[in-house]
């Protein structure tokens, strides 16, 4: 493995220990901040508006890095975030705290700028397996950061903000000192302000035949994504009765497998079966975790089917390898700002989508919301057996 991707892999997981340090946190800084326990409202407005920051932004700073290059935008983005935890660590007013969480959503769109450097690095062929290492070194700093942010918190609820300004200053100096540039960008090119428009690089994607059934399926398969964080704990109280630890230890299951499963399997399947059928293979052992997942009475077999729900994994960085093929090198950053832009509109909207769900199913047959899932991800099926690798030179012909 090349220097270049160990310290963007490093920093990769640096970036998601420091969100995840925040995550069970936030809430009881909003209570010490509005002096009242009725912040669920507050709270969903919080998530809502990262997320949403982190739509609007994802496509602006991939155009960014392709005109600029990716390290000084990744700088620009890390600085800004140790900024912006050293403000929420400091804040005393409700306000600082919001404009602090906007503040959050538009720096942590540097994942498209990572991925983007990691498309250029790589070489088409060990493309799916690096970015299942990408996705496996974001779930290992998802598992740590929480857990971390929630052992800070006790000590001190603004603590775990004190260390995800220290993270991303790590971060910033590793960029920095040791980060080599992985596509200077256009420098003799014309920048135009119109292509900080958010929509623009959306458009430019939907005028691209082959991309845009496999935008679709990155869609689905990130709305399905947020199913999890929903709903899995109440599923689990609700189910087997599960307290705090049963399901803080279900979760960390479910990343350790899942994590390992996209690090190291993710390569030799594609390798073995191609991107398309690698990706028809993870989604049909996930859909098949999940009827099971929907049909049992049984708390032990969630852990069970741990393994399961892992080769799943391999889908999404299989997708990935995909679709950097249907564009060329120098709109590699505003193609990772689209894809980063969908995992966003995701995030909007998929809680609330399985939150209702769940509120329905629930006095009835709580375990349905899986097999709900599994039903939305049939509808990526057909998608996925229409595509297939193409010449980036080509795509030029494809466009409607």
């Amino acid at each position: 493995m090349n220097r270049p991707l160990v310290l963007i892999l490093a920093a990769v997981m640096l970036d998601a220990i420091g969100i995840g340090l925040i995550f069970p946190i936030l809430p009881a800084l909003l209570r010490d901040v509005t002096h009242t326990a009725q912040i669920a409202t507050l709270f969903g407005i919080m998530l809502a508006l990262y997320s949403a920051m982190q739509f609007l932004f994802s496509p602006v700073l991939g155009v960014l890095s392709d005109r600029f290059g990716r390290r000084p935008i990744l700088l620009l983005s890390l600085a800004g975030a140790a900024t912006d935890y050293v403000l929420m660590a400091v804040a005393p007013e409700l306000w600082m705290l919001v404009l602090g969480r906007a503040i959050a959503g538009i720096t942590s769109a540097n994942m498209a700028v990572a991925t983007a450097y990691i498309t250029d690095i790589s070489p088409e062929k060990d493309r799916a397996r690096r970015f299942g290492y990408f996705h496996a070194m974001f779930g290992v700093g998802f598992i740590i950061g929480p857990i971390l942010g929630g052992l800070l918190g006790d000590f001190w609820v603004r603590a775990p903000f004190v260390a995800a300004a220290v993270l991303n200053g790590l971060n910033f100096a590793l960029a920095l000192f040791l980060l080599p540039e992985s596509r200077a960008g256009d420098r003799n090119g014309r920048f135009e302000w119109r292509a900080l428009n958010p929509f623009i690089p959306l458009r430019w994607a939907l005028t691209f035949r082959a991309l845009v059934p496999m935008m679709a399926i990155f869609a689905i398969m990130n709305f399905v994504g947020t199913m999890y964080g929903t709903v899995w704990a109440l599923f689990g109280e609700d189910k087997f009765g599960w307290n705090g630890l049963a399901i803080g230890l279900s979760l960390g299951t479910f990343g350790f497998f899942h994590a390992g499963a996209q690090a190291f399997l993710t390569g030799p399947a594609v390798k073995w079966m191609g991107e398309r059928w690698a990706l028809v293979a993870g989604m049909g052992f996930e859909i098949i975790a999940l009827v099971t997942l929907g049909l049992t009475s049984e708390g032990w077999v969630v852990f069970a089917m741990a393994p399961l729900f892992a080769l799943g994994g391999i889908g999404m960085p299989a997708l990935q390898s995909l679709t950097t093929s249907q564009v060329g090198a120098d709109k590699q950053g505003q193609l990772q700002g689209v894809l980063a832009s969908l995992v966003s509109l995701a995030a909007v909207f998929g809680p609330l989508f399985f939150g209702l769900s769940y509120f329905l199913v629930r006095p009835g047959w709580p375990g349905s919301i899986w097999i709900i899932g599994a039903a939305i991800y049939l509808l990526a099926l057909p998608l996925i057996l229409s595509v297939k690798r193409r010449d980036p030179a080509s795509t030029q012909l494809d466009r409607l």
